[in-house]
């Protein structure tokens, strides 16, 4: 856009990944659509033509990634940023090199702080055998700032039915709902059943009172309206991301197809969508502002700082792997849990009736590998 003064600074063609802004570093989209699942917890389909171990093909609308015969991302290490993991459909089974371990999914988020070292696997277990296994998630990269890189690393499970909710509805009665992961939105604080926004882990930018760090889903009925608030920080960055629906008109502009849109975060825009439901995705954030260094999963200031991390994780395997093999897979049981390297473990409370009506609306589609054994 040219008038420095219109909200919508610009649009790019969704890619993969997703392009992102400081304080973000990266944004993946996964939507596959697995088949049931064989006796391994693998897809009950052929698997020639993948180059297994390295498959983003997406033929017949999955991949296995790096995994085999489960699909998903067996252990890799990352230094000096946070993964934010949001799984939308499906099942995620984690373990890690702190002995954590955890199973979660249909709506549920994971928020790990690598900070000096961690190791990490994430697979995907296709756990009914009897119809398709649909996994969706978004793997969000935030990083951190220098004097938090090497920071003790972190393993926090924020439960679907904790994640604050709230329902804006226009004047013909068309409603939008929006989920926070990170940051207060709108009417969120006083919203029945919302509670306050969820605590980012302690080292996080997103913990800092000024970095104005947001993560956002929206998803609106066809046709409705609802503005976007401004930003409460100075500074701070916003992307808009249209990854569902047919179209939806920004700011008075209309967008016809799927689309990163950078916006000014300190103007209010209107959504107004098309005639499909839509689904957003909003990251924004005051910048760190500080230099970038990265070779793969690893993410620094200086490159200095990356061969140290190379000739660190080469040493010590960042505490070393505490499980028999690469790609942990945590049985047939779907129940979602959560066990913490000091040997806690939670699940998911109850939800509340409020909270149970946002999570059906997210999670429709994961019903029938929840109740499967």
């Amino acid at each position: 856009m040219n008038d420095t003064t219109h909200p919508i600074v610009r649009i790019q063609a969704l890619g993969f990944p997703w392009t992102t802004i400081d304080p973000f570093l990266f944004c993946a989209y996964h939507d596959d659509a697995y088949p049931r699942g064989n006796a391994q917890m693998g897809p009950d389909a052929p698997l020639a033509g993948r180059d297994l171990g390295q498959d983003f093909s997406r033929k017949d609308g999955w991949s296995m990634y790096h995994g085999h015969p489960v699909p998903g991302f067996p252990g890799h290490p990352h230094r000096g940023f946070e993964t934010v993991t949001i799984v939308r459909k499906g099942l995620i089974d984690h373990a890690d090199s702190l002995g954590a371990a955890a199973r979660f999914g249909g709506g549920d988020v994971q928020w790990v702080t690598a900070g000096k070292g961690i190791v990490h696997s994430e697979m995907f277990p296709l756990l009914d055998g009897s119809s398709a296994n649909p996994l969706e998630l978004f793997q969000i990269w935030l990083n951190l700032p220098a004097r938090n890189k090497l920071a003790e690393p972190h393993f926090t499970m924020f439960w679907s039915e904790d994640v604050p909710h709230f329902t804006a509805t226009d004047a013909d009665g068309r409603s939008t709902d929006v989920a926070s992961v990170a940051g207060r939105v709108g009417p969120i604080d006083g919203a029945p059943g919302a509670g306050g926004p969820l605590a980012p882990p302690p080292d996080s930018w997103a913990a800092a009172a000024d970095a104005d760090v947001a993560i956002w889903t929206v998803r609106m009925a066809p046709s409705a309206r609802w503005t976007l608030p401004a930003a409460r920080g100075a500074g701070t960055r916003r992307s808009l991301y249209f990854f569902k629906g047919s179209s939806v008109t920004v700011a008075g502009q209309a967008v016809d197809r799927h689309a990163a849109i950078e916006l000014r975060a300190d103007a209010e825009v209107e959504l107004v969508n098309g005639e499909t439901e839509g689904e957003f995705l909003v990251l924004q954030g005051r910048p760190i502002g500080e230099p970038v260094a990265q070779y793969g999963p690893f993410v620094m200031n200086t490159q200095a700082e990356i061969a140290q991390a190379m000739t660190d994780y080469r040493s010590t395997q960042f505490g070393g792997w505490p499980w028999p093999d690469p790609a942990p897979v945590h049985g047939r049981d779907p129940a979602r849990f959560a066990r913490h390297p000091d040997g806690r473990e939670e699940r998911p409370a109850a939800p509340t009736a409020a909270g149970a009506q946002a999570r059906s609306a997210d999670t429709a589609d994961t019903e029938t590998i929840a109740g499967t054994k």
